[in-house]
């Protein structure tokens, strides 16, 4: 039976792309929304999530922070995709036909200096690919759409531009979500990710923290974000290099539980090789 993987777009986004080169042996699954693709997981109408959520020109994605507390899902591990921003057109149209672009607002922001240069206007669009897709049905030759060669060749489009990002390395980073966890330690560079929300006293953040630096943990990421509508509860998402089996994990994620309200364990997983 071919196992099935959930992914936010439509077949052509860079979601997609995650997908084919991560798990090439998966049938994707597209899905209108990121809390869609979750509940396919879910649902079992899939086996593993395809989650993007963060750019390196960008920066996070905002709807998956506060989507993962409350997904019921288990980061499992990760994947790294070089995004390359293509201009996509109509079959014969050219670069100096383009007067309007669609794509996501993420993408948009990745292209500025080609955009500007070009004095072409752009359209938000759900999703890269359903805009590509979109200026297909339109016919229009005076609408593009930026997003990726592998959608240019599924609507057969052409493709105007290539690589006309503003950052040469580019890179969206993925998680894979699964409905169980999966704490083994399956690479020698392991990592741990989690949730927690400190209490409200003073310093509270600086002495949660303190715990990792004292044993020599390498926190390599830390977001932070308001919940439930108020400003007196911060919320936390962290990265750490490390297996919660480790000694010096343990006691940093010890110290930091006696300084917070909440703490929870999202996942624990192999470094991507491409992670640094």
């Amino acid at each position: 039976m071919t196992k099935r993987i959930a992914f936010q777009g439509e077949l052509g986004s860079y979601s997609h792309q995650a997908c084919f080169e991560a798990r090439p042996d998966y049938e994707p699954l597209p899905c209108p929304t990121f809390e869609d693709a979750m509940e396919a997981v879910r649902s079992e109408r899939a086996d593993i999530g395809m989650i993007a959520i963060e750019n390196s020109t960008y920066g996070r994605v905002q709807d998956v922070y506060h989507l993962l507390p409350d997904s019921g899902l288990h980061i499992i591990g990760e994947t790294f995709v070089r995004v390359h921003v293509n201009l996509l057109g109509l079959p014969g149209s050219k670069t100096a036909d383009i007067k309007q672009a669609r794509a996501m607002s993420v993408l948009l922001g990745q292209a500025r200096k080609f955009i500007h240069a070009h004095g072409i206007e752009t359209v938000n669009w759900s999703d890269n690919a359903a805009a590509a897709r979109s200026i297909k049905e339109d016919n229009d030759p005076s609408i593009g759409a930026f997003a990726s060669e592998l959608a240019g060749e599924i609507l057969g489009l052409d493709v105007l531009e290539r690589h006309i990002e503003d950052h040469k390395l580019n890179t969206t980073r993925f998680l894979i979500m699964a409905r169980e966890p999966d704490y083994t330690r399956r690479a020698e560079k392991m990592v741990t990710a989690f949730m927690f929300r400190v209490r409200n006293i003073p310093a509270a953040l600086y002495k949660a923290l303190g715990g990792f630096a004292t044993n020599g943990v390498n926190m390599t990421k830390l977001e932070s974000y308001m919940v439930d509508g108020v400003f007196t509860a911060t919320q936390f998402y962290a990265d750490i290099e490390g297996h919660p089996g480790d000694r010096n994990v343990q006691l940093a994620l010890d110290e930091l539980r006696y300084f917070t309200e909440m703490v929870e364990i999202l996942g624990v997983y192999p470094a991507d090789p491409r992670r640094s």
